[in-house]
């Protein structure tokens, strides 16, 4: 006669025995900081993003992403050659009064989407505004940027206080993430009369 196997239980501590588990720590996202302005004496418009994407920050180029609409805009406004090196666009745009940089200081994000960024700190947009007084319009590439903006100078954050006389304008974002078909058009609405012939 056979007799039934026992069932096998899962083993017990001994008494006085500590059990261990086993813990997954997630590391926190990669910390990063923003480049410097585009900017030269004279600035008019000053165009912010919230961070450089990772393979703009990879190259130190603003708006890097051969997808980014950003450089075809500005090309469509005269502003640059869109096919001219990195250099030579950047001292176009700045000829014509535009300057370039970002709400965010530093922040903590995983990959390029702004979904993704935490921790924020701005930059000092205020200083900036005192160095260029002909500053006249702010542009925010983007809601992420002018999300982050607007939430510090809720705070009364001195580093994002802009004198009252300059025009906010949040535009849709350039980013080949933004999949709409009309974000050119506000762009070219808004910027149009702020392109100087030469």
């Amino acid at each position: 006669m056979l007799r039934p196997e026992p069932a096998l239980l899962p083993a017990l501590p001994r008494r006085g025995a500590t059990a261990t588990h086993t813990m997954t720590q997630t590391s926190p996202p990669p910390s990063l900081t923003a480049m410097p302005p585009i900017a030269a004496p004279g600035a008019t418009v000053l165009i912010l993003g919230s961070m450089p994407g990772a393979k703009s920050l990879a190259d130190q180029q603003y708006y890097a992403h051969p997808r980014n609409a950003f450089w075809s805009i500005m090309d469509t406004l005269g502003l640059s050659d869109r096919g001219a090196p990195y250099a030579e666009r950047c001292q176009a745009l700045t000829a014509g009064g535009f300057a370039l940089w970002d709400v965010i200081a530093s922040c903590q994000r995983e990959g390029s989407l702004d979904s993704a960024i935490r921790a924020e700190t701005p930059n000092d947009l205020a200083g900036f505004a005192r160095a260029q007084p002909g500053l006249q319009l702010v542009v925010f590439n983007g809601r992420k940027a002018h999300d982050v903006f607007t939430r510090f100078a809720k705070r009364s954050d001195p580093r994002v206080a802009l004198p009252k006389d300059i025009t906010l304008a949040p535009l849709p974002s350039t980013s080949p993430a933004n999949t709409r078909r009309d974000k050119i058009d506000p762009w070219l609405e808004l910027l149009r009369d702020f392109v100087h012939s030469p």
